[in-house]
């Protein structure tokens, strides 16, 4: 691989911590650029050369943000559990299960998402007026664990998107907390990915080790803004982060 082709990865990974810590979608910064860089990667070791990078990102991020937002360890933690476990499954089942069938209905929640976050503008900027209860609570972080945790394994773009606006819809959580929770599950499930990619030997691991550094200095500078700026921020840029997706997607399976 030559200098320039480094080069090009290193500022992907580096702009998808970014994206990653605030909002979500930074794996559709860097698949395509690896298989740009790379063409005849296996989609599999992309997937796991891409979890290298993003377990120390979003790492990173849920450091940053435990400094300044209270977290619920005792929820989030066997959440993340949750998460790994089932990433892990997500994973197992990409060769067996058909993924472009996944890209329309991803485009679907995306551009739905898109709108909902545009007609509601209260959502993820205010707190809830009525507290969800404990049980609510663990309930919801579980379920999205599990469910979004196995997508994260099986195709992956826009998991932290959508474990924020799970929160901040069903648990009345402001965008800044809810990127927090949601940078712990996505930690967790990543690293249930990045197991199961291990074991079955694809990752580069010399290109993830370069990638995860830059990742972390994305994730780490990502995290300060959205701390810094606030909800209305990480309002915008998940409006924009969401129609980048759409359209990505969109020109993957139909361009």
């Amino acid at each position: 691989m030559e200098i320039g082709d480094w080069a090009v990865l290193l500022t992907a990974a580096t702009a998808a911590g970014w994206v990653d810590a605030v909002v979500g979608g930074g794996g559709l910064i860097v698949l395509p650029t690896l298989f740009v860089v790379a063409p005849g990667i296996a989609p599999q070791t992309a997937l796991g050369t891409n979890k290298l990078a993003a377990v120390a990102g979003t790492s990173a991020s849920v450091l940053t943000f435990a400094r300044k937002v209270p977290m619920r360890w005792r929820v989030l933690l066997p959440a993340a559990m949750i998460a790994a476990a089932a990433a892990a499954v997500g994973a197992a089942a990409v060769s067996l299960i058909d993924r472009e069938l996944f890209v329309p209905i991803v485009m679907v929640v995306l551009v739905g998402v898109a709108v909902f976050v545009t007609l509601r503008p209260s959502i993820g900027v205010t707190l809830a007026t009525h507290p969800p209860t404990r049980r609510k609570i663990v309930l919801t972080v579980a379920l999205a664990a599990g469910v979004i945790g196995f997508y994260d394994g099986l195709l992956g773009p826009g998991t932290g998107t959508f474990l924020i606006i799970t929160f901040a819809t069903l648990l009345g959580t402001e965008f800044v907390r809810a990127a927090a929770m949601a940078k712990v599950i996505n930690c967790g499930s990543n690293v249930g990915a990045l197991i199961f990619f291990g074991a079955t030997g694809h990752i580069l691991w010399a290109l993830g080790a370069g990638m995860a550094v830059a990742n972390v200095l994305g994730a780490v500078v990502g995290a300060r803004m959205a701390l810094r700026k606030g909800a209305e921020f990480v309002r915008v840029v998940l409006l924009v982060v969401v129609i980048g997706m759409v359209i990505r997607l969109g020109w993957q399976q139909f361009g």
